[in-house]
């Protein structure tokens, strides 16, 4: 875990989160998928004036209520509470009630205006004869309020099909303007600023705009009784604007390692001239050279501070500009500097950096990494001034006894000489190219090898594993990772954010080989370019000649083990 002394800002304990319960009310139309949401009051005192789903906190008298209540087998005790509480709310915010006479019709809405919405809800019920509905109302997905916000919930958002018969009728205090629309023609009135619906909102419409029909939606969440989606989001700042993010988008892990109580003071947007502190001990400083292959630009990372000296990682390309700002970041005191491997937008910058320091009147400091392999490209030759030993550790201390430990991990796979680092007392993996955020890396032969890769990926795992590692810090794109399972967030991996990561890439990657494997099985006299039209069908076609490259090595993989001779 980070060291809280590395945090850049003080920390805050969060509001605690509120039991609350939300439903969205499905209807078909013949445009599609249509749901009900009304208007909130203005002087509500959570998201006012917003279009929202009907909902509210859960009582205790909703957990006592599961006897007058229909139950899915799968239902567990807590999903029925959830149902309750949301059958409650819509009938007293909407006059809508999911409840049915002993002979299994609904009431229509003449009947429910001779109910009283504020009378105790179970009872009343209970005294008119009728069964709630939790039996169908499911779960389909589960939010907790953003940690930055003053009022906070966890909150499942269940689904239900609209009764026959019924139509709504806002109680006009806390829900105004009921009506019926199309999840689509939601967003792009919101998108248009006519329709002010709030973070969870938006991303849950996205989500329903994918289903057909309301049985596909209740389908897909009865197949394991859960939420389709879990997500506590976090907050930063995209140009100056709020920008909010769920656990897979890109910046979330840098939200998470930068601001863990959520204040909304992180810049995300991309830029070159000035270094991003990450903590008080580590800066990133983005080389100018956007591209295809590079995203963003290549990250240098600044390890260290002043009372210690500091460590460049990947210097990057030999761009003049860049080599002075991070000279100027690291106050020109700079120890060693490691390059992850040998390819020409990581190490070339090193010699320039190196003689930065020694004009400016410092120590010479040393080139580290591994030497490039016989099988390198011309263009990715590189020779550091000396060999580092993979388990070795690059230690900065400071007199008051503060260090920060670089333990070294040699993970060929992208390239036969990369290495990655281990930022010991604040669980931070330094991953090089092996570990990219928004892409997958490129495996090219004969420098590169699937196989050694997978192996280094299952040996970065057991590192995280053993120190507690949830973030990592890629040399393209933002922090990957999160904190484990949570309170604050419950759809987290047990296993935190890093190792949540590798195993995603790991999946991925052989799932792309068993495409690899089959579309060879398909044509077994075929070429590469046969093959890629097949194990490629879901990447642009523009992108194959890249592919192709990751394709080889996946072809000589299944070889040595015994598959497919071509």
């Amino acid at each position: 875990m980070v060291r809280p002394t590395q945090l850049l800002h003080p920390q805050r304990a969060p509001a605690p989160v509120r039991p609350a319960a939300t439903v969205l009310l499905l209807r078909d139309a013949p445009q599609g998928i249509e749901v009900l949401m009304t208007r909130r009051s203005m002087t509500a005192s959570f998201a006012p004036g917003a279009y929202v789903f009907p909902g509210g906190g859960i009582d205790a008298a909703d957990a006592q209520a599961h006897g007058h209540s229909t139950r899915r087998a799968t239902q567990s005790d807590g999903h029925l509470t959830q149902a309750i509480a949301a059958i409650r709310e819509s009938f007293e915010e909407l006059g809508i009630l999911l409840a049915r006479h002993a002979d299994g019709s609904h009431l229509d809405t003449a009947q429910i205006a001779a109910l009283d919405r504020k009378a105790p809800f179970a009872a009343q019920c209970a005294a008119q004869g009728l069964t709630l509905s939790g039996g169908e109302v499911f779960v389909l997905a589960h939010w907790v309020t953003d940690r930055d916000l003053p009022r906070r919930f966890d909150v499942p958002f269940l689904v239900a099909r609209m009764p026959e018969g019924q139509e709504p009728v806002a109680d006009e205090s806390e829900q105004f303007e009921p009506l019926w629309v199309r999840p689509a023609d939601a967003l792009a009135r919101h998108a248009a600023g006519q329709f002010f619906i709030i973070f969870p909102t938006i991303r849950t419409l996205e989500r329903l705009q994918t289903y057909a029909s309301v049985d596909d939606v209740l389908k897909a969440c009865a197949v394991n009784d859960e939420p389709l989606f879990t997500s506590c989001p976090r907050a930063g700042l995209m140009n100056g604007h709020e920008s909010r993010h769920m656990e897979h988008e890109m910046p979330y892990g840098e939200l998470a390692l930068v601001c863990p109580d959520g204040q909304i003071v992180h810049e995300l947007a991309w830029q070159t001239e000035r270094p991003v502190p990450l903590l008080r001990n580590v800066q990133r400083l983005t080389a100018p050279n956007p591209g295809f292959m590079t995203g963003p630009g290549t990250n240098s990372y600044i390890v260290g501070d002043p009372t210690t000296g500091h460590i460049v990682i990947d210097p990057g390309p030999d761009e003049p500009a860049h080599i002075e700002r991070l000279w100027r970041a690291a106050g020109g005191d700079i120890r060693a500097i490691v390059c992850t491997h040998s390819h020409p937008d990581h190490s070339p910058g090193a010699p320039r950096l190196q003689v930065l320091c020694a004009n400016a009147g410092r120590a010479r400091p040393p080139i580290l990494g591994l030497p490039s392999a016989p099988t390198s490209r011309e263009n990715s030759r590189f020779t550091p001034e000396r060999t580092l030993a993979d388990g070795e550790r690059l230690v900065l201390s400071a007199p008051d006894g503060t260090a920060h430990t670089l333990q070294v991990v040699h993970t060929p796979g992208h390239a036969a000489n990369h290495l990655c680092l281990l930022l010991e007392e604040d669980g931070l993996l330094f991953s090089g190219d092996h570990i990219l955020n928004g892409s997958t890396t490129v495996i090219d032969p004969p420098d590169g090898n699937m196989g050694t890769y997978l192996d280094s990926l299952d040996k970065l795992d057991q590192l995280c594993e053993q120190h507690g590692v949830h973030f990592i810090l890629p040399a393209h794109g933002y922090v990957l990772g999160d904190h484990p399972r949570s309170g604050d967030n419950p759809g987290a991996p047990e296993h935190g954010g890093a190792r949540a990561a590798i195993a995603h890439l790991k999946a991925h990657r052989l799932a792309r080989e068993a495409k690899v494997a089959r579309a060879m099985q398909a044509i077994p006299d075929g070429s590469i370019d046969d093959w890629v039209k097949i194990a490629y069908d879901d990447v642009p076609e523009r992108l194959w000649p890249v592919a192709k490259r990751s394709m080889l090595a996946h072809v000589e993989h299944i070889q040595s083990m015994g598959g497919f001779n071509v």
